[in-house]
């Protein structure tokens, strides 16, 4: 037995010897080496391809593209905005990503966002639902020493209490503007429905009892009518309703809207540039919002509820993945809408935008994955035909990003922010020296 154990222990040895030769052989040879440096080559490359496709690194900066008709206005717009002939540099890493600079607006807002001091003020409409705006005083003179004022209309679901509202307030008082912002109907947490109505995709009541507001308290003051997202949608319709509304506007700004709510909605149930995902992300929003007031929307004891607003449609919003869902469901029966198309069809703002002839700036990005290159024919299409619109498409900025930065760190303002601000002070120069680049240039032409 001794004997057996010491030969299987000799066998062992020379077993383990055997194997050991061989695999020094092996490793001698550059092919295993080679194996394992092209595997890590390859997972190098995959991610670096993935990074590249993911954050757009290979996308150029360049000015954005204007589409607008050659006249008087335009010429001294590209003279007197920088912004709009010059590259929009976005930060390096991440600045090129539409998803990540929307995700960025979306979640954080701004950097070191300020806090503007402002009243708010409180407007009973003739439904009883009390509009809310808040109202900030200019820091400084303004540019040309005239009273103007901003009303400013902000996205869906939103107020005068998010940061980018407030970046923007803020740069706009320091410029001489005084600003008055809407607050959506239910959007404020604090502030209690008195009437069973929320804000919807293009009810102007507020925004329009905000504007008479403040030109019958400051009778000297000129208007710009600021609108961002869905604002975008509610002050152009505003503005094409009536020719009336029109009056003291100086000019209008729509930053990053869909333009019409109709043609958008295919778009948005797509998954391609993850749309479907942020539809279903700002439905879940709405939601809580909604929920947040049902008993004055929804509950018994009120007889001013719409007639065909039911329980049951609140059991549908509860299961409700998509905006769509819940415009059909609830947000077009506060106005009495037989139907998602009719809705749809008459709170966009594409019927109303050819009524509008004061100064119209219309900015898009071109990589906002909430709006669909098709719907940007649109601007498109009105930039060509009317003198008094510019379309403005610049490569990046998500959805109300277009942040600016160096490397990885945005700055507090934006692009959007400066441009804005860049082409109402211009419009106000525009207006003061109107008559004298008339004058000027009728007699340019006859020395032609």
């Amino acid at each position: 037995m001794w004997v057996s154990n010491a030969l299987k222990e000799r066998l062992d040895c020379f077993h383990w010897y055997a194997f050991w030769l061989k695999m020094s052989t092996i490793l001698e040879t550059s092919e295993l080496p080679a194996v394992f440096d092209g595997v890590k080559l390859a997972a190098v490359a995959a991610v670096l391809y993935v990074i590249v496709r993911c954050l757009n690194l290979k996308s150029p900066t360049a000015p954005p593209e204007l589409i607008y008709q050659d006249s008087a206005l335009a010429r001294f717009l590209l003279k007197s905005c920088p912004l709009l002939t010059k590259e929009y540099i976005p930060p390096l890493i991440w600045g090129k990503s539409g998803h990540i600079q929307t995700a960025l607006y979306g979640k954080m807002g701004r950097v070191r966002s300020p806090h503007p001091y402002g009243l708010r003020k409180y407007l009973t409409m003739p439904d009883g639902a009390t509009a809310t705006f808040d109202l900030f005083e200019p820091l400084s003179e303004h540019c040309t020493g005239e009273d103007v004022t901003m009303v400013i209309c902000p996205g869906i679901a939103n107020h005068s209490e998010k940061q980018y509202i407030r970046t923007f307030v803020d740069y706009a008082q320091k410029n001489g503007y005084r600003c008055a912002v809407l607050n959506h109907l239910g959007a404020l947490p604090n502030i209690e429905l008195t009437s069973p109505r929320m804000f919807t995709y293009g009810c102007t009541w507020e925004f329009g009892a905000m504007v008479n507001y403040i030109k019958k308290t400051y009778p000297q003051t000129q208007l710009v009518v600021v609108g961002f997202s869905l604002g975008g949608n509610i002050v152009c319709k505003y503005l094409g309703e009536s020719q009336a509304n029109q009056e003291r506007v100086l000019c209008c700004v729509s930053v990053c809207q869909g333009y019409s709510a109709l043609r958008a909605q295919e778009t948005f149930m797509q998954w391609d540039h993850c749309r479907r995902f942020y539809n279903f992300l700002m439905a879940d929003n709405m939601k809580k919002i909604i929920l947040s007031h049902r008993q004055v929307l929804f509950g018994d004891n009120n007889m001013k509820k719409p007639q065909n607003l039911s329980d049951a449609d609140l059991g549908k919003l509860y299961t409700a993945t998509s905006l769509m869902q819940i415009d059909d469901n609830v947000m077009r029966k506060f106005h009495g809408y037989s139907s998602l198309k009719e809705y749809y069809e008459k709170e966009s703002c594409l019927q109303y935008l050819h009524r509008i002839y004061v100064p119209l700036l219309l900015v898009n990005a071109a990589d906002d994955p909430l709006v669909h290159e098709s719907l940007l024919q649109i601007p498109r299409a009105l930039s060509e035909k009317r003198e008094n619109v510019m379309h403005v498409l610049p490569l990046h900025g998500g959805h109300l990003g277009f942040f600016e930065g160096s490397v990885l760190f945005p700055e507090p303002l934006t692009w959007m922010d400066k441009l804005v601000i860049q082409y109402a002070n211009a419009i106000c120069q525009w207006e003061k020296t109107k008559p004298h680049c008339s004058d000027a240039e009728q007699d340019l032409s006859g020395q032609e």
